[in-house]
């Protein structure tokens, strides 16, 4: 067991324990309860930590570090008891209070600590060191005694005394100062780290001194030389590995019959004890400044009370310096009624050596009294006697203050207890009911008399009185404040909810002189926390009916698990405890958790709400995606309390995006090698000439007009000019404006609001629209109606536009492309195209050559066409006949690339070997007999207004007015219905004398 001095009260080591763990119940309660009955009178609870951090510090100082901690435990739990049932001043800085108690605890117990094992390796290396010296220098002279004897019982004590000064590391010598012979002992030669086989020497011995300790051993050595005295001398060794040892050299000197003097001695190796030493020292310095950093009184005295020290707080009370507070008659600063009163009673508690306190009132430097509680504690040494006495003071001049006070009003405590609104009794100290407000008459409908017998009547509810007795006894028997709640019946027989709180009222010797009572009416809040506890429990079933997955998550760092429904806990096959302990890391998908980990980890730091998908390990082994949400909960500080996530599956909509990207790179791919439309073949000059337009125009943002027949490729010119453009990136929108009907064109191309014309139930968003960073192709322009050209001119002119019943306008950056088979110079003519939209088309124009115009670039084409329809019917054609290529290149092709396309795939299709050839009567056919029909529907656009009415009556007339249909008008003409009648109605034709005809 530790030597603490409150073991010394007995030998029985279980008592001792039990004495200092007794020492910091006993300390802490009598701090605590010390608060309380000041609290009582009224007295401010600001000197709460003065007196548990005296009871801390006289339990580690008096009973060591467990008791210490149990101390620290004690008061920290005490007092945030006190704060919690607002004992304490509103603001009370319980935090601050209780991180001061544990710093103050921690160098409390180091010091202790330290202190401790300085003393015992102090004490025990001095007492090694008198017992080794004497029991080496009686070896010597015994040896020196008996060496004439015999020598080899000198052998056997030099083998003894090696072993004996290797275990004490002291090792001895002899030195002659008039041969300068020295010898050593083989611990001489290890305390100075040299080799035995060296000789030893004054200058060898000097060059181990440390440089600082050099001058100290020479003036030793010379003095010692000369007056042939004793000597012991304490210095430093340097050694060669950079370390330092401090020796104590001890020599006896004596004259030998030549009357040389020759020197006997030992060399210790104090390092130990030196460095023990100076932590002591260290520790006392420490110990020093915290004491004179505390604001309570310190003093250090003699065991006859003489003083010793004082921290800074005495001082500076009384102002006085170290040197005159030691000096100064203390009789003079008590004040003389209680130096008379005390001076007997102080003296004899003294004489006992027991630890005790006192009140007394002491001078200040302004020449006022003030009072104060000192205690005084005994150090002890191992012998029971007293070898200091510790005072702590705590001024008390303001709660002396507060007694009077207390005192005085104390008069006047039942008539403010009347007229409380809440519920007041008074009780006392056995538990009788002495006193009541008139409010507890009230609510209870009895008299005082009636009240007394509350344990055996019904003011109690019948299941909380039992336990309610019981809980009130024990307190009385303890004395602990007692606090419950409990349902209680009023007059007319109902019965509430109250909170019970009962504090005791102690004197000055801590005894119990009164309970108060202080009962507060809390059935609605009790009424409220069961519809609160309801709520969650419905609130908890219907998130486990959810088919949402819900997780609920603590705000630290870990965020710790806390609930989930059913859903969740399904998903992973776990239950709700099995769901906290798991570690999240196994069932993440590796992919998704170094990801998630880096990009939530400062989101939930800065608790921002925020998303993430993520793909987790369901108990069927295979890994879902979901969609989680995490919103934080707050309180009212802003602080984050909660973390509610909630997840939804979206494993289906994962896959069709994965689904459709597939696809579109497929289509892509198909499309690019596909479609003759991603490739322009040929290299005629005239195709060249197109073909540096278009790099020349791709670059810029100017409108094109692609002018040509049908069939030479314009849109195949619009993606060329798209897929060069800055633009490539963005949407490449197509539209045909002939094959979309005239009265939905609009909504085609501008797109239109819900409800705009029957049958438009919801929004819809135009091709300009979608085409928004991108390119618009508006392929057959020419056919556009006119109020469709007037809304198309705005587009060009302030790039926005209005959706069909939509009433905002909408801005756009798109880039337009047209194209056209039509003379739009004669539509102008007409009147069926507006001259203004063309000067806004016709930025930048490009006329595609017929294949006509372009004949060396036949053969390319049909190698290209060739191996394009060869390959995909599976087929090997290797060449072309002579006389077919002779054919193609004198055909003019009226159909142009299309055509030519189309018979290719034909004679492909036909072929049988590796020779391609096709049928003469392919390209010679005979034109059919002139009709006014016969102009084909392509061509029709480009006759003048007359000859075309002409051609679309005859053709109606023929059809008896019928426009749709495989025999209407529309088909025998080759031209979609919608521009029929956008023709009819241009060019003024009254289509209904045609149906009675």
């Amino acid at each position: 067991m530790a030597p603490w001095r409150i073991s010394r009260l007995t030998a029985r080591p279980a008592l001792a324990v039990a004495l200092r763990y007794g020492l910091a119940v006993a300390s802490v309660a009598t701090a605590l309860g010390t608060t309380l009955v000041l609290r009582l009178y009224g007295f401010p609870p600001r000197f709460i930590s003065h007196f548990t951090l005296i009871a801390i510090a006289i339990t580690f100082w008096c009973a060591g570090t467990g008791p210490g901690l149990l101390a620290l435990l004690l008061s920290c739990l005490g007092v945030s008891l006190l704060a919690w049932n607002h004992f304490l001043l509103p603001g009370f800085p319980l935090e601050s209070f209780l991180i001061f108690y544990a710093v103050f605890s921690i160098l409390m117990s180091w010091f202790s600590a330290s202190r401790r094992h300085a003393e015992q390796l102090l004490t025990e290396a001095r007492d090694n060191l008198e017992f080794r010296v004497a029991e080496r220098t009686g070896e010597l002279v015994r040896a020196n005694a008996e060496l004439v004897d015999t020598q080899a019982a000198l052998r056997s004590r030099e083998a003894y005394l090696a072993q004996a000064q290797r275990l004490s590391q002291t090792g001895s010598f002899g030195w002659r100062p008039s041969t300068g012979e020295i010898l050593w002992s083989e611990e001489t030669f290890r305390i100075f780290q040299y080799d035995p086989t060296t000789k030893p020497t004054v200058e060898l011995v000097l060059q181990r001194v440390h440089p600082e300790d050099v001058a100290l051993v020479q003036e030793t050595i010379s003095r010692v030389s000369q007056d042939g005295k004793d000597f012991d001398v304490e210095h430093r060794l340097l050694m060669p590995g950079g370390s330092v040892k401090h020796v104590r050299v001890v020599a006896h000197a004596f004259e030998e019959k030549s009357d040389s003097i020759e020197f006997v001695g030992a060399v210790t190796d104090i390092t130990a004890a030196k460095l023990a030493e100076d932590k002591i020292r260290q520790s006392e310095r420490e110990l020093q400044q915290i004491v004179d950093f505390a604001p309570k009184w310190v003093a250090v005295l003699g065991p006859d009370r003489s003083p010793l020290y004082a921290n800074q707080a005495v001082l500076d009370y009384f102002g006085l310096t170290l040197e005159e507070w030691q000096r100064a008659d203390r009789q003079k600063y008590y004040h003389p009624d209680d130096w008379k009163r005390s001076a007997s009673e102080i003296q004899r508690k003294f004489s006992s050596g027991l630890p005790h306190e006192y009140e007394a009132r002491y001078l200040g430097k302004d020449g006022k009294y003030r009072w104060f509680l000192v205690h005084w504690n005994p150090l002890q040494d191992e012998q029971g006697r007293i070898t200091r006495w510790y005072a702590a003071a705590t001024d008390i001049e303001e709660r002396k203050q507060a007694e009077e006070v207390l005192r005085e009003s104390e008069k006047s405590i039942h008539l403010i207890v009347d007229s409380i609104a809440g519920l007041v009794a008074m009780t006392t100290p056995e538990g009788v009911v002495e006193f009541v407000n008139n409010r507890v008459l009230e609510y209870f409908g009895k008299t005082l008399e009636d009240l007394k017998g509350w344990t055996t009547s019904d003011v109690i509810h019948p299941d909380d009185l039992p336990l309610v007795v019981a809980a009130w006894r024990r307190s009385i028997e303890t004395g602990d404040p007692y606090e419950g709640d409990h349902r209680l019946r009023r007059a007319d027989g109902k019965y509430r909810w109250f909170h019970i709180r009962c504090l005791p009222l102690r004197d000055t010797e801590g005894r119990i002189v009164r309970w108060y009572n202080l009962l507060t009416d809390i059935d609605d809040r009790k009424r409220a926390e069961e519809k609160a506890r309801q709520s969650e429990v419905e609130l908890r079933q219907l998130l486990d009916f959810a088919p949402q997955y819900v997780a609920v998550l603590g705000p630290d760092r870990d965020r710790t698990r806390l609930f989930t429904n059913q859903a969740l806990l399904d998903y992973f096959g776990f239950t709700l405890d099995e769901w906290r302990s798991t570690d999240r890391h196994k069932y993440y998908h590796p992919d998704d958790w170094e990801r998630l980990t880096s990009e939530t980890q400062s989101k939930f730091l800065s608790g921002l709400p925020h998303e993430y998908e993520a793909r987790f390990l369901g108990k069927d082994g295979k890994y879902r995606w979901f969609l989680f949400r995490w919103n934080p909960l707050r309180d009212e500080q802003g602080r984050v309390t909660r973390w509610y996530a909630a997840a939804t599956d979206i494993e289906d909509r994962k896959q069709a995006e994965q689904r459709l990207q597939n696809e579109n790179v497929a289509l892509r791919d198909e499309i690019d090698q596909a479609s003759m439309f991603e490739e322009i073949v040929g290299s005629s000059k005239t195709l060249r000439r197109v073909l540096s337009q278009v790099a020349k125009v791709s670059e810029t943002d100017s409108t094109v007009l692609i002018l040509g027949e049908t069939g030479t490729g314009k849109e195949l010119i619009a993606r060329a000019i798209h897929n060069r453009s800055n633009r490539s990136t963005r949407a490449f929108v197509r539209i045909n404006c002939a094959a979309v009907p005239a009265s939905l064109i609009a909504t085609e191309l501008f797109g239109h609001e819900k409800g705009a014309f029957t049958g438009a139930v919801q929004r819809r968003v135009g091709r300009f629209e979608l085409a928004n960073g991108g390119t618009i192709f508006l392929d057959e322009v020419g056919e556009l109606p006119p109020e469709t050209q007037i809304t198309l001119l705005r587009v060009l002119q302030e790039r926005e536009f209005e959706r069909v019943g939509g009433c905002h306008p909408i801005s756009v950056d798109v880039r337009v492309l047209a194209a056209t088979n039509r003379d739009l110079n004669g539509a102008i003519a007409a009147g069926t195209f507006r001259q203004d939209l063309f000067y806004r088309l016709n930025v930048f124009p490009i006329q595609i050559p017929a294949l006509r115009e372009r004949r060396d670039d036949i053969p390319i084409l049909l190698e290209y066409f060739i191996e394009r329809y060869a390959k995909k019917a599976g087929k090997r054609i290797r060449t072309i006949n002579k006389r077919t290529l002779e054919l193609f290149q004198a055909y003019d092709w009226p159909g142009n690339i299309r055509e030519l396309q189309n018979v290719v795939e034909r004679a492909v299709v036909l072929c049988d070997d590796e020779l391609l050839s096709v049928d003469e009567t392919w390209l010679k056919r005979k034109l059919p007999r002139e009709s006014p029909l016969s102009v084909p529907g392509g061509a029709l656009g480009r006759l003048d207004a007359d000859q075309e009415k002409r051609i679309i009556e005859a053709a109606l007339a023929e059809t008896g007015g019928r426009i749709a249909g495989p025999c209407g008008a529309a088909a025998k003409l080759g031209i979609p219905r919608q521009t029929l009648d956008s023709k009819i109605s241009t060019l003024g034709i009254d289509k209904r004398r045609f149906k009675s005809v």
